[in-house]
């Protein structure tokens, strides 16, 4: 039989935002090769505010997103599931816009799911799994896309 080795949790170290204490988590955790990143949220970090306008917040939350990753020496390819939770649902389409920006052609699995009022009054927040797999720059996945998926 095959002796499993146990792979020790690795979190990402990453200072907590300026004006902000030492947060009592971590931005993003590997367990393997699987990397789970905590929640973001689109606050600007000149104000620590979420800005009025929803297009401006998303656009700082992918960016958070995605540089959390790149520090993990991973893409937004590399993610297989993404939630989302949203205080505001009629923002959908107007998240989809800017969210498929982000991304080549294949997307992860999502959950968009309305919420009640979120931290510093954002409107999204955003939590994602990734997979690194070792020798090639993005992730080789394929996506189902059933007959509804837009």
């Amino acid at each position: 039989m095959k002796k499993q080795t146990r792979r020790a949790k690795r979190p990402l170290r990453i200072p907590p935002p300026p004006g902000f204490g030492p947060l009592p988590f971590s931005m993003g955790v590997f367990a393997g090769d699987t990397f789970y990143t905590g929640g973001h949220i689109g606050l600007d970090s000149q104000t620590k505010q979420v800005p009025a306008e929803p297009e401006k917040e998303i656009h700082l939350l992918l960016r958070s997103f995605r540089a959390t990753l790149e520090r993990a020496g991973l893409s937004m390819n590399d993610l297989v599931f993404v939630q989302v939770f949203c205080s505001d649902v009629s923002l959908f389409e107007q998240f989809n816009a800017i969210y498929a920006a982000y991304f080549g052609t294949t997307f992860p699995a999502r959950a968009f799911i309305g919420s009640g009022p979120l931290l510093f009054n954002a409107r999204f927040e955003m939590q994602g799994i990734a997979v690194h797999v070792s020798g090639r720059g993005d992730a080789t996945k394929r996506s189902v896309q059933g007959k509804h998926a837009r």
